[in-house]
């Protein structure tokens, strides 16, 4: 367990970092569960065959269109790299989080030492969702997201080796970065993080957890 002044300061340092829009809610007030609005549509998953944790679902393009989140969706973005991967993918994450109306707060590490205590400080802003970008955080992210079961994360353009339930992926082919003990896909393209391909992503992602279909790894090559 860390030392109470340890906790004071790392609260101290993440606040620095956050930055965002308000809907006017201090995010103090407890609430129920989000809800989805709309639902998932055909081709999404085989209802049949519901997937297991840990596997991997490829829905049919725009089965994730309807459903959206409900009004002042709490949402922690945690991102950090400026390369143009990460950075078409914090685009997307804002461009979404304006277009339905979602409580939007960002989180940027202030180095490789700050990855831990940044993740931890997200999750004490309790968000309904953490949003997280960049490469550089899976292996923080498989170290302290075991021990936060309920608090969901979603990954996009990257995915843990051995997620736990709460941890969503959302990713394709060139973009199956999965830790450094693995090293980088040999099919990783930095050109297949499209505007498009990346919104996707992050739609279909939030989708899913809205949903109810978490702890699985959401693939978005051609269906």
């Amino acid at each position: 367990m860390r030392p109470p002044l340890r906790a004071v300061a790392t609260l101290a340092a993440v606040a620095a970092l956050v930055t965002g829009c308000s809907s006017g809610d201090d995010w103090s007030r407890p609430r129920p569960t989000p809800t989805p609005v709309g639902s998932l549509g055909p081709g999404f998953v085989d209802p049949s065959d519901p997937p297991k944790p840990e596997g991997t679902v490829t829905p049919r393009p725009g089965s994730w269109d309807a459903v959206h989140p409900p009004k002042d969706y709490r949402v922690v973005l945690l991102t950090t790299g400026d390369d143009a991967p990460t950075k078409a993918l914090v685009t997307a994450v804002k461009d979404w989080a304006e277009a339905e109306d979602v409580d939007l707060r960002t989180v940027v590490p202030k180095d490789a030492h700050d990855f831990v205590a940044s993740i931890d400080g997200a999750i004490q802003m309790h968000p309904d969702l953490i949003v997280t970008a960049g490469n550089d955080l899976i292996d923080p992210l498989a170290m302290v997201t075991p021990n936060h079961l309920s608090q969901n994360f979603l990954v996009v353009g990257a995915e843990l080796a051995e997620p736990t339930y709460n941890v969503t992926a959302a990713d394709w082919s060139g973009a199956s970065f999965r830790g450094e003990g693995l090293g980088m896909s040999s099919t990783y393209d930095p050109a297949s993080f499209t505007a498009d391909r990346c919104a996707a992503a992050v739609r279909a992602g939030v989708a899913a957890v809205l949903s109810g279909l978490t702890g699985i790894v959401i693939w978005l090559d051609q269906h």
